[in-house]
């Protein structure tokens, strides 16, 4: 199949490489929320991580490969749709997963307030509820990763692989948390593996589906950036298989630890490892402060890192004329699409406002959380189907369209189920309402950028 390409793409710089990858799909992948909404599975846990690697995040790692090898372009996602659906269907594509992306940085930004409380204790505990003290925090950080993201991925891999190897350290400290408390005789019973079977209803459900368009996604993501990496066509994918199986035991162990600590008792899902680390060393330690400073930082550096990926979107959009050109427009010297950067910071914060309005901080977060699953569910379903319909079907083995059917079929599910709310919310109905409301929204708004671009197109 020919590579489609676009000359731009040269005039990046090729910054990226394997070691910077790996730590980047880490980076990307594992956070500090998703222990503990699978903690509310109590010990079915495993099941459900089982299940979901099984049906999703194998199934992702197959076909993000073989799609990478087929089209190793700047873009991901966006230039994979488009060769296999047309134009439309790509920016679609695209501008579902470039919301999703807008949303997902601000909740992980929205995260750092309620780390801060944890960190600094008791007399910061008013940090996460108060609107001012919130935006204060997140405006300086959005601020900083679009002085990072303007200067380039020369400075900007260092921050996100830092950021990797702190949320690795942090694990480092709570995998073996249970251990340590059992030869202290803090517990007195840890399951690392717990087997409970799984029981099926709306609440497990719900939670399955943040476990795998939430948690476990992320693979294609870096694939955005295609056109900064050395030899993409095969990176891309070795960071992949490197990166999985550390991933999955960071998961199963991660949520394993929170619930020895935090057992039968409410789970915060905004802070779940911070709010560990306090229940296991107490107000007095340094160890928990220390701990927490550690996800802090993973929180800058992931969206740091997302919020480098979706600035590249609108980028590649403005060289297929779909957007304006002022949004791929390069800095002569760094490189970097410095006005898509700065509008895409401006929308991030004004989406962190809104989400906070007439909420509380939890449901804001998952409000947040749970409009960017659909979205990404939207992108999914357009993922899975290209080696199941569409140009780029025949260029995929049975095996692989297999796969892609158990991803699909996974990704329908999160998508029909993110309305559902996990954690106690104001109204159930207004909260199913808002996610919705998003989604359609958002979309009707992309179909209006579209063809307004194709009608200016048409009339030059």
């Amino acid at each position: 199949m020919a590579m489609p390409g676009h000359r731009e793409e040269s005039a990046l710089r090729k910054e990226l490489g394997l070691g910077d990858l790996v730590l980047a799909q880490v980076l990307c992948v594992v956070g500090s929320t998703w222990v503990g909404i699978a903690a509310k599975l109590g010990r079915a846990h495993v099941a459900f991580w089982l299940g979901a690697m099984a049906l999703f995040y194998v199934p992702l790692a197959v076909v993000v490969i073989h799609l990478n090898r087929l089209l190793p372009l700047e873009g991901g996602l966006y230039q994979w749709a488009k060769a296999g659906f047309g134009e439309m269907a790509g920016f679609m594509t695209a501008w579902n997963l470039w919301v999703y992306a807008v949303i997902v940085t601000g909740a992980i930004v929205f995260v750092v307030p309620t780390d801060l409380s944890y960190m600094i204790g008791p007399s910061a505990a008013w940090l996460a509820s108060s609107i001012p003290a919130t935006l204060l925090i997140t405006g300086a950080i959005v601020a900083g990763i679009t002085l990072v993201a303007i200067r380039g991925l020369d400075i900007g891999k260092w921050l996100h692989n830092a950021g990797s190897i702190m949320v690795m350290s942090a694990y480092a400290l709570l995998l073996p948390l249970p251990l340590w408390a059992l030869w202290r005789g803090v517990v007195h019973h840890y399951e690392p593996f717990p087997w409970e079977p799984p029981t099926l209803n709306w609440f497990s459900v719900a939670v399955f589906g943040q476990m795998t368009v939430g948690a476990l996604s992320g693979f294609e993501y870096v694939a955005i950036l295609a056109g900064e990496c050395r030899s993409a066509a095969t990176t891309i994918g070795r960071s992949v298989v490197l990166s999985a199986p550390i991933i999955c035991a960071m998961f199963i162990l991660g949520t394993s630890s929170v619930l020895t600590f935090v057992g039968n008792q409410p789970i915060n899902v905004i802070g779940p490892i911070p709010q560990t680390f306090r229940l296991a060393f107490g107000a007095g330690s340094w160890v928990a402060p220390f701990a927490i400073f550690l996800m802090i930082a993973r929180a800058i550096a992931s969206a740091s890192l997302i919020f480098t990926g979706l600035t590249r979107l609108p980028m590649t959009a403005g060289w297929d004329n779909l957007v304006p050109a002022w949004f791929s427009r390069l800095d002569p010297r760094r490189g970097t699409p410095v006005n898509s950067i700065l509008f895409v910071a401006a929308v991030v914060m004004v989406l962190i406002l809104l989400s906070m309005l007439g909420v509380h901080e939890q449901e804001a977060s998952q409000l947040l959380g749970n409009s960017a699953i659909v979205l990404y569910a939207v992108a999914y379903v357009a993922l899975f189907l290209l080696p199941l319909a569409g140009a780029l079907r025949a260029s995929a083995p049975r095996w692989i369209r297999i796969a892609a059917a158990a991803g699909l079929v996974s990704s329908l599910v999160s998508l029909v189920i993110a309305v559902y709310p996990i954690v106690d919310v104001v109204s159930r109905e207004a909260y199913a309402a808002k996610v919705c409301g998003v989604v359609v929204i958002a979309n009707m708004l992309g179909v209006l950028i579209y063809r307004t671009s194709k009608a200016k197109a048409l009339s030059r």
